[in-house]
């Protein structure tokens, strides 16, 4: 074990650099313990392993540190780095490496020795010049054969035939781990906006750890301020905990890549638990990750988004019981806007937001509501959801203010559901994205798969978009508007079966099917909308646009099944359907309508089309508006009319 004191540093009078130097590059000292205060003024490089590294709680600063090198998060005062061997290796596919696959193809199998590390990594996508789905510190495991070896990391994607991936051995720093320090920073000149205002800003700034090419190197009991880069830097990391760390006020975070309380870039393994931040950045930042936890992590002043993804093909992940705003696959094309099975549980967020291509996220006892940046002063959009539609699963979730879902991939192989949740929704906001101009970039383009929502229910509703999702299901679902007078939803989706659940003071007006022209998977337009009502389910009230169910527009073409539904108008001016214009079908069987009207005189029944009203109850409905009898008009025997 060695001791600053055993340098005669006990306390930050005089920089302890030197010590640090040579406690650490003695290869025999395994234990460094600091028992008073410190400062440093260098970035230290180590490339050694089995250290220890425990500041025992006392303060570290780093008053007149040197400049660090431009844009360098890994400047860091303790910075722990492998070093690779020279030996590189490429290869180009000849078949493809099937999703959740650790048998890798190489050229020449002799190099790779069993337990030896290799970074691997595919060239990008031509799409984005880090769009990469395989960039991995990885171990050879077993090798089958001359041109085929296992590695410890099962394939989140597939990786294509003909795509070159490149070997680099690597030694890695092993179990360099940094313990109980309280670091304070150097002050850096505010910014405030997104761009370079000196040459050497991003210069002048101090961070207290950074990792690369590590296995199993930890970071526990790190309390930050004033930093610049993250608080814990890691890049080809594997098998690591970062543990009871915070970071309160950082100098700088509208910078890229400042303000964090940890970056891990390119890492699997990873475990990140029982951490705070204060007006921070960002507290977990993910890029292209896989196989990582984080969980019990906290931040507030969190409009920056404490958890996060750069959308850098990163896959299962799982965040477990934290608070803060999460935002995943968000940062552009360049990485791929893309990350696959990540599942969130027991969280409380101000926002959500996950509407890029992400496939088979899973949200559970997930809520979203809405916070202030300070008193007054509401976040935006705070209070919301945002979802991608691709293997979509959501149970016991509420959003105070909106939920958005949208559809930017066709991956997953699971159904889309939401189970048990609540959703408010804002005036002129959409449920799911409709077709027009504009909604065909990556986050934003419409929902065409199919969506189940069971035991939900939406309220405050006024004015609201269903847009271009090509089956609904509705099961004990619920719409409530916001009032007698305002509750309404602008239907563009295709089909929607409504078993139990129903409309509160709240009409479904059909706007006409989605049409698919532009779509991100080019299906052909689908001209014709049905609508679904059975299973006991209840309209009761009245809206704004005076209808359950309506639909005015000369093109609209549906078809309308009403089966077990009960249907109660608050006022005799309320339609239980209006139905005018356009090409339509109607079938209703054993159903019961309470008060107020039909409209249906004009709604183009007849010929092809039909109108069947039959065992059905009514009381007190004023019937004028149907059309008249014929024979594919049927509307008076077989039903009681009180």
């Amino acid at each position: 074990m060695g001791d600053f004191r055993w340098f005669g540093l006990f306390g930050p009078a005089q920089p302890a650099d030197a010590a640090l130097d040579a406690l650490v590059g003695d290869p025999s000292i395994r234990r460094v313990e600091a028992h008073s205060d410190l400062n440093f003024t260098k970035r230290h490089v180590f490339h050694r392993s089995d250290i220890e590294v425990d500041f025992l709680g006392h303060t570290v600063t780093t008053e007149g540190i040197e400049r660090n090198t431009i844009d360098n998060p890994f400047g860091a005062v303790l910075f722990f780095q492998g070093t690779k061997t020279g030996v590189v290796q490429a290869v180009t596919l000849s078949a493809n490496v099937e999703e959740y696959s650790d048998i890798f193809e190489v050229s020449d199998s002799s190099v790779f020795e069993i337990g030896s590390w290799w970074h691997a990594q595919i060239k990008n996508n031509p799409g984005g010049g880090a769009q990469r789905e395989l960039d991995y510190l990885v171990k050879v495991t077993e090798v089958f054969d001359g041109t085929h070896v296992r590695f410890n990391y099962k394939s989140g994607w597939q990786l294509a035939a003909g795509r070159m991936v490149t070997y680099t051995k690597i030694e890695p720093a092993f179990r360099c781990h940094v313990r109980n320090m309280s670091f304070v920073g150097v002050p850096v000149p505010v910014n405030g906006t997104s761009t370079r205002p000196t040459p050497d800003w991003d210069m002048i700034g101090s961070n207290p750890v950074a990792f690369e090419y590590a296995v199993e190197c930890d970071a526990t009991g790190i309390n930050a301020t004033k930093v610049f880069w993250p608080v814990v830097m890691r890049r080809y990391n594997t098998h690591f905990l970062t543990e009871r760390c915070q970071l309160m006020n950082p100098e700088e975070r509208d910078w890229g890549g400042t303000g964090y309380l940890t970056q891990q870039i390119n890492v699997l393994y990873g475990h990140v638990k029982d951490c705070n931040t204060s007006n921070a950045r960002h507290l977990n930042d993910f890029t292209c990750a896989a196989y990582c936890m984080v969980e019990n992590c906290h931040g507030d002043g969190d409009e920056y988004g404490p958890f996060v993804t750069h959308g850098q093909f990163e896959h299962d992940l799982t965040y477990i019981g934290n608070s803060g705003l999460l935002s995943f696959a968000n940062s552009g094309t360049t990485w791929g806007d893309s990350a696959k099975r990540i599942t969130v549980k027991k969280h409380i967020a101000s926002r959500i937001v996950a509407n890029k291509r992400l496939t088979d996220l899973t949200l559970e006892d997930c809520h979203a509501v809405v916070t202030y940046t300070k008193p007054g002063a509401k976040m935006a959009n705070s209070g919301s959801i945002w979802v991608n539609m691709d293997g979509l699963q959501m149970r016991g979730c509420t959003a105070q203010e909106m939920i958005t879902i949208s559809k930017g991939s066709s991956r997953a192989k699971r159904r889309n559901i939401i189970d048990s949740c609540s959703f408010g929704m804002l005036n002129g906001y959409e449920i799911a994205r409709p077709i027009r101009t504009g909604t065909t970039a990556v986050g934003y383009t419409p929902s065409n798969g199919e969506l189940t929502i069971v035991n939900s229910e939406f309220t405050n509703v006024e004015d609201v978009n269903l847009g271009s999702i090509n089956k609904l299901t509705l099961i004990n679902t619920w719409f409530k508007g916001s009032s007698p007078t305002t509750g309404k939803v602008r239907v563009g989706t295709r089909e929607i079966v409504m078993q139990g659940g129903g409309l509160i003071n709240c009409g479904f007006v059909f706007t006409g099917a989605w049409d698919k022209t532009g779509d991100v998977n080019n299906a052909p337009n689908t001209p014709n909308q049905s609508i679904t009502v059975d299973g006991g389910a209840v309209f009761s009230g009245t809206n704004g646009e005076k209808a359950f169910l309506k639909s005015t527009a000369a093109g609209n073409v549906i078809d309308w099944t009403f089966g077990d539904v009960t249907s109660v108008a608050a006022d005799a001016e309320t339609a239980h359907f209006h139905i005018e214009n356009g090409s339509h079908k109607l079938r209703a069987y054993r159903s019961r309508f309470k008060g107020g009207k039909y409209v249906a005189a004009n709604g183009g029944f007849g010929g092809a089309n039909y109108l069947v009203l039959s065992s059905i109850i009514e009381e007190g409905v004023d019937r004028s508006s149907l059309p008249a009898e014929d024979v594919t008009i049927k509307h008076s025997e077989g039903n009681i009319v009180i």
